[in-house]
């Protein structure tokens, strides 16, 4: 099966595995976090690779960057969330350790793809 374009982008494949780790991670959350933090989490989680992929498709560079500045928006806020997963002790350090250095790589992949972007002025 040919993959699609967003499929190559390494940041969409790093965000993608971040994705399924982050759902199987919240599995064990609290049955009471099932219509707050995991929810937010999915939703944060899954909105980095939709949204890569979303951008990927746009025609004209600035309307990429500007989905890609939305993946990474959602990147910080997933970051936060498993920070304060983490401290709720839904999650333990090393879970932590490893989500945050999975974060830091999609992101830095990500500034790296939305800056190829944007158009010097």
């Amino acid at each position: 099966m040919d993959k699609r374009p967003y499929q190559k982008l390494l940041a969409w494949q790093v965000a993608d595995d971040l994705c399924v780790q982050i759902y199987r991670i919240v599995k064990n959350f609290p049955k009471d976090e099932r219509f707050g933090l995991t929810s937010q989490t999915c939703r944060s989680a899954y909105s980095v690779p939709m949204n890569i992929a979303e951008g990927n498709a746009k025609r004209f560079p600035k309307d990429k960057a500007r989905f890609f500045e939305i993946a990474l928006s959602s990147l910080e806020e997933l970051h936060y969330q498993i920070h304060l997963a983490q401290r709720l002790e839904y999650i333990e350090k090393d879970e932590f350790i490893t989500l945050n250095k999975q974060i830091g790589r999609t992101s830095y992949l990500l500034t790296k793809l939305r800056s190829s972007f944007l158009i010097s002025r």
